[in-house]
């Protein structure tokens, strides 16, 4: 299997890298196969906590969908192109949505499309001051694919979704920031430093309780409040019975540092 995502773990953290740079590390079918393949490898692995993603190279996070094999598949039917291209990116990004270890995007230059679109599905995003983003896919005749027309709006509002999805103009890291698209835009030699510093900031606390945090509000945050209650609940009461609790409140009594597994 050729390395079209790459891995190095450190720390418990897992840096995670689109590894296209001559095609601005296009999202071609294989990569998405490699991509959850590897999110598959990491959750089975308790050692691994969180993971940081980015693009390779000095140009790009992710341009998106390959047009050229998006375009293979159109030519072979409707049927073909949805199952081929729109459900696996979906999935893609679904799968970085509701993964249970922290996803930090480090943004570190183009996302347009699909490399948006993954920023959009990710727990936090720090964004180079170099990043620029797009939702270009209505340059060629589509809507976004990869979840842009119902994240996106979430994230931005409606008004400020809509005018960069029909328009499809460029936007700068200081605008996706103030729209919620990224938590933080940082110099660009400080873009993994600083996606570091914020997973080990994280990574202090009860990767149990992380992992319930995210649950609740991911499958929480498109119903109503009173199923998001419900839902918060149930991710208490498997949290209640834990070491992980009784360690946390041990140690806030005897006001000392709580020590979690793998911490």
């Amino acid at each position: 299997m050729s390395d079209l995502v790459k891995m190095d773990i450190r720390s418990s953290i897992a840096l995670v890298t689109l590894n296209r740079p001559k095609k601005l590390n296009a999202l071609n079918y294989a990569t998405n196969e490699q991509l959850l393949a590897l999110l598959d490898e990491i959750e089975a692995d308790p050692a691994t906590r969180a993971v940081i993603l980015t693009g390779a190279g000095d140009r790009a996070f992710s341009a998106g969908g390959d047009i050229h094999e998006f375009t293979e598949s159109i030519k072979q039917g409707v049927d073909i192109a949805t199952r081929e291209f729109c459900r696996r990116g979906q999935a893609m990004t679904a799968r970085l949505e509701s993964f249970p270890k922290p996803v930090i995007a480090a943004v570190n230059g183009i996302a347009f499309g699909g490399g948006c679109e993954i920023t959009e599905a990710v727990h936090l995003a720090i964004a180079s001051d170099q990043a620029v983003f797009a939702k270009p896919e209505i340059n060629i005749g589509i809507p976004p694919t990869f979840g842009g027309t119902q994240r996106l709006p979430r994230l931005a509002g409606r008004k400020r979704a809509l005018e960069l999805l029909l328009t499809g103009d460029t936007f700068s890291a200081e605008r996706a920031y103030e729209m919620g698209l990224v938590n933080k835009v940082v110099a660009h030699e400080e873009l993994l430093p600083a996606a570091y510093e914020l997973a080990e900031r994280i990574l202090r606390h009860s990767s149990l309780a992380a992992a319930r945090i995210i649950t609740a509000v991911t499958r929480g945050i498109n119903t109503t409040i009173d199923e998001g209650l419900r839902i918060e609940r149930e991710q208490f009461a498997r949290m209640a019975a834990t070491q992980d609790v009784r360690e946390g409140l041990d140690a806030w009594i005897a006001r000392r540092t709580p020590t979690y597994p793998g911490v």
